[in-house]
């Protein structure tokens, strides 16, 4: 139809001109016993301040390496940040991406000063870089996430929260979530626990044992490429994606069952199956 040659906002429309909407993916209540929810990104807008810690760090060294070498400086990028370091601890996330880029350093000790040019080294001070950002800057819950988080627990659903990081116990405690969850695993205790980083589903299946769930009744919610493709390898009933960084596609085909832009979008229902894969 041409420009200036539909119907105005006067003009009555049929029924079957109206746009369709695609009906909202349901969580089924009477097939689920938990969710676990990821933080960064799901529960805090804490990732988005996890990637720019990293890119302040990384950049730092690619420029220092171009520097040495005269090859050009090539950025870290928030593309860099979702397949190599997002949902990842931090070593695990800097040794993925340095060896992307073909760059050998030592793995270093965890006791290796911030900013030694090893892993170690490197990691410590994007933790100590974020830790400064986040003194500085403070964290914000997303609202939606909430809502559903205490919707699901008025209905009996258990809930849990799990995180590579090693803040997880100051930022609950800053922004007054603690008594949302039932149960919390994160960096600190993946490490005692000697639990494989994403995307091998360890850390969500400590939180199921830990509930006392089967996975099979257990639902994900995750934003991280790695975060959902762990879900999906752990044998959880659902995986949702959450699509923060316009990656919908990218989410799906690492495993997610259902993605929608923001969880105010997930409706709970004690009878209906999931709906599938929104058509986007």
């Amino acid at each position: 139809m041409s420009p200036g040659h539909g119907p105005t906002d006067s003009t009555p429309h049929a029924v079957s001109d109206l746009p369709s909407r695609a009906p909202k993916p349901v969580l089924p209540i009477s097939r689920i016993d938990a969710v676990i929810f990821d933080m960064d990104g799901v529960v805090t807008d804490t990732a988005q301040l996890h990637a720019q810690c990293w890119k302040e760090v990384l950049d730092a060294l690619l420029h220092s390496l171009s520097d040495e070498t005269g090859q050009p400086f090539r950025p870290f990028t928030i593309a860099d940040y979702a397949q190599y370091v997002d949902g990842k601890p931090r070593y695990e996330g800097a040794a993925a991406f340095l060896a992307a880029r073909q760059i050998s350093l030592e793995q270093g000790d965890p006791s290796d000063p911030s900013g030694l040019r090893t892993v170690c080294g490197l990691g410590n001070l994007k933790a100590q870089r974020f830790e400064d950002a986040l003194a500085a800057q403070g964290v914000v819950p997303f609202e939606s996430t909430i809502a559903l988080i205490r919707l699901l627990r008025s209905r009996g659903v258990r809930t849990a929260l799990i995180s590579s990081s090693r803040h997880v116990s100051t930022i609950v405690a800053s922004v007054g979530i603690a008594d949302l969850f039932d149960v919390v695993v994160d960096g600190n205790d993946a490490a005692t626990l000697g639990l494989p980083g994403k995307p091998d589903p360890a850390i969500f299946l400590a939180a199921a044992r830990a509930l006392g769930v089967d996975p099979s009744r257990t639902v994900v919610v995750e934003d991280a490429l790695a975060g959902v493709e762990a879900g999906h390898r752990g044998g959880f009933s659902m995986v949702v994606g959450v699509n923060q960084k316009a990656r919908a596609k990218a989410l799906r085909d690492h495993g997610a069952d259902v993605v929608v832009d923001d969880l105010a979008d997930i409706e709970l229902s004690d009878t209906e199956a999931p709906v599938p894969l929104d058509p986007r």
